[in-house]
């Protein structure tokens, strides 16, 4: 078979053969592969990344499932077997109630917008989370990144601080860089905040190595990875050259290690916080901020509540209340709350009714989400769930327009498209919109 070739100014015919493996595809001289691989790229969607309102995301992931009905919107005139183990009590929004185990976040309602109508319909705890975490159902076909990766993709790092950072370890496998460069993946701390003497995993230079050997040391490394880069390329090999480089800024510049270092922080804010797992993560999560990384994910506590929900959250909710609104306080004293955006979200909620063995089992339905800050309304309540807590009643947001909305605060286009293997344009946020409904008005 002869195919034409219309881009070349001779004409003439080229046979299969040499359009496959000779390439002449309009004239350009290309694969098939390639030729591929550039359309592709052509009819990529492009939007320019620019830093938006929010400097920097804070993500509170209560991992399990946290109840709606004991947290954020209470049942007080249901059935006892629906209203749960708990009251309601006011808030700083007028006709607005919390669940009695929320005092401190009651009283700073005015700062945020609660989202009463969340839903996914995903029940299983790995599904759930990878929607939480990616703004994406879970797909056998690709791998998604998280919001971290995301971010760190698209604005790279400041202040030779890693732009994503989880604390104090990798949560779940859907926190990574999914199919973008592992390179994009988070920095773990490796230890816990809380600890006592906690230091950050592999910060410090080693014993006995001063700056010099140290400098050394990266010379000789660099020469070593230069002769294996030349006899192969891949993405294992680029990311380790990123995470080294990450690694010395953050080794040799002395300002950067200090965004790590608890100990600068005043004692009475130490205590404001509260010196338990959730006070001091976040205590640690506000300074790297700060400083200028760009999303910190963090988790607290266990929320999977099928047994003895009034036991389980009278251990779990009181510290959780006030590391949070501490970290509200102090965000705003510093004048950057409303540059920093603070996400409390969970997995999914829970079941309108009580269990026999007083729980509440998995329920995707509908569930609520805090988001502080950052350009988003203060004193706001967005839709509302049922009368029992089991279903969306009004104004029902999706996983995919909250994902919009939060990569719109930092100034991320959702429907932009990044590269997937095998040159596959996906946009980071698919059917996302986003909810200007939840935004302050600009001045």
């Amino acid at each position: 078979m002869k195919l034409f070739c219309p881009g070349n100014p001779l004409h003439r015919y080229a046979s299969r053969r040499e359009f496959l493996h000779v390439g002449l595809v309009g004239g350009l001289g290309l694969t098939l592969p390639q030729f591929l691989l550039q359309q592709a790229k052509a009819e990529q969607k492009f939007y320019e990344t620019k830093e938006g309102v929010a400097k920097g995301i804070i993500h509170i992931f209560l991992p399990g499932g946290m109840a709606h009905q004991e947290s954020f919107d209470p049942k007080p005139f249901a059935p006892a077997e629906y209203r749960g183990p708990f009251g309601a009590i006011d808030t700083k929004i007028p006709g607005v109630q919390f669940g009695e185990k929320l005092p401190e976040l009651a009283q700073l309602a005015d700062k945020m917008t609660i989202i009463r109508s969340m839903s996914h319909g995903e029940a299983a705890h790995e599904r759930g989370t990878h929607n939480m975490f990616t703004g994406y159902r879970p797909s056998p076909a690709l791998e998604y990144p998280s919001y971290g990766s995301v971010i760190s993709h698209e604005l790279g790092s400041q202040n030779n601080l890693p732009p994503y950072v989880c604390v104090p370890n990798m949560p779940n496998e859907y926190a990574g860089s999914g199919y973008l460069s592992s390179a994009y993946g988070p920095f773990a701390l490796g230890a816990d905040p809380s600890n006592k003497n906690f230091q950050v995993r592999d910060l410090n230079l080693p014993n006995g190595c001063d700056e010099f050997r140290f400098s050394r040391r990266r010379s000789l490394l660099e020469t070593v990875d230069s002769h294996f880069r030349a006899l192969e390329k891949s993405d294992a090999i680029d990311a380790m050259d990123a995470f080294y480089q990450h690694a010395y800024k953050l080794i040799s510049s002395e300002s950067a290690r200090e965004a790590f270092n608890l100990a600068k922080e005043d004692d009475k804010l130490k205590d404001e916080y509260g010196r338990t797992d959730a006070g001091q993560r976040m205590l640690l999560a506000r300074r790297l901020i700060e400083a200028g990384t760009r999303f910190v994910s963090l988790t607290v506590g266990g929320w999977d509540h099928h047994d003895n929900i009034k036991g389980q959250f009278e251990n779990n909710m009181p510290k959780v209340d006030k590391a949070i609104a501490a970290l509200i306080r102090d965000l705003d004293r510093r004048g950057m709350l409303d540059s920093t955006l603070v996400m409390v979200t969970s997995e999914f909620g829970r079941t309108p009714k009580i269990n026999p063995t007083g729980g509440r089992d998995h329920w995707p339905s509908v569930f609520s989400v805090a988001m502080i800050g950052g350009g988003f309304k203060q004193g706001y309540v967005h839709g509302s769930s049922d009368a029992l807590g089991g279903g969306v009643d009004t104004d029902g947001v999706t996983v995919e327009d909250l994902s919009a909305t939060i990569y719109n605060q930092i100034g991320i286009t959702g429907d932009k498209e990044l590269m997937a293997p095998g040159g596959r344009p996906i946009e980071i946020v698919a059917d996302g919109h986003v909810l200007d409904v939840l935004l302050a008005k600009k001045a």
